[in-house]
């Protein structure tokens, strides 16, 4: 078994003149929930896209479970990669969809049944593809790819459409079968907290290439704590700021908050200190770390 399930090594794709990856790197371990984040038009898609063999690319290595992606048939259904728009047959009811899924399947282990009760879509299983809700057409597509049992699974923009409910299904969903089955997945996705939420490992695709991919808990382990202050008195505050050890005032927002970065010093202390001269705190918020600000922050120092 490889422990690697997906390796991408040096990837280059260009539509024309235009580059849009440049010598991308990536690698993905089993029983790992990867989670890849860019902006819009920062070439995620294509990059699943160049993964799963449906674009060609100029140059680089990709394996997929130890196959090429020109390969992947000889994967025999372990690779499954469902796309932001649902690849459903209209005018065929939702259990029609799993059984001439299932037909295909090299090798099924779940009933048309049973996947329509893992994404709780049972109710809808005699309604036309044509009449479902964005949210229930994305279940339908995850549904149809958990008739077998695939080591890896490649979503884009999984939550799209779906909305608070269907999200959490879908949450829970991802961690039993990583939990249980040990499946890998790589999930395409501008919910940031979502992701925050479930994977395992992040990476962050900016210029066309991968800034950074680690596991999620070190990469916020490494980002810093912002503290908003709010004070009548902020230009005093300020001075008492930046003669702290351990903080940096970055500003002063246009809307009156001193925006402070901590580095060894607690936001109590902080707090103390502007009191001790009697400097008056309306309001302080805390800005934990998080996916949402590492993204920022490394988007806008790559500019």
């Amino acid at each position: 078994m490889h422990e690697i399930a997906l390796s991408v090594a040096g990837l280059n794709k260009s539509y024309g003149d235009f580059e849009v990856l440049k010598d991308l790197d990536l690698q993905i371990r089993r029983g790992s929930i990867h989670g890849l984040v860019g902006l819009n038009g920062s070439g995620k898609t294509t990059t699943l896209e160049c993964i799963l063999g449906l674009q060609p690319y100029q140059g680089g290595d990709i394996s997929i479970l130890g196959h090429a992606p020109a390969e992947l048939h000889a994967a025999k259904g372990s690779v499954v990669g469902i796309f932001d728009t649902p690849s459903l047959h209209p005018y065929l009811t939702v259990r029609q969809c799993m059984q001439h899924a299932r037909l295909l399947c090299d090798q099924p282990t779940r009933t048309p049944q049973q996947v329509e009760n893992l994404l709780g879509i049972e109710r809808f299983s005699d309604f036309k593809v044509k009449h479902l809700s964005l949210g229930n057409k994305r279940r339908a597509s995850i549904a149809q790819a958990l008739l077998g049992s695939p080591a890896l699974i490649v979503l884009d923009e999984p939550f799209n459409g779906l909305d608070a409910g269907g999200v959490d299904d879908v949450l829970q969903l991802i961690e039993t079968l990583n939990r249980e089955e040990g499946t890998s997945f790589l999930l395409s996705s501008h919910q940031l907290p979502y992701l925050e939420q479930i994977c395992s490992h992040i990476a962050i695709l900016h210029g066309g290439r991968i800034a950074v991919s680690d596991e999620t808990a070190n990469l916020l382990s490494q980002s810093t704590t912002t503290v908003l202050v709010k004070t009548d008195q902020a230009e005093a505050a300020a001075a008492v700021i930046k003669a702290l050890a351990g903080c940096e005032l970055v500003q002063i927002g246009a809307d009156g908050y001193l925006h402070i970065v901590l580095e060894n010093l607690a936001s109590a202390a902080l707090n103390q200190a502007l009191i001790d001269r009697q400097i008056p705190v309306s309001e302080l918020i805390l800005e934990r770390a998080s996916l949402s600000s590492l993204f920022r922050k490394i988007c806008s120092e790559a500019q």
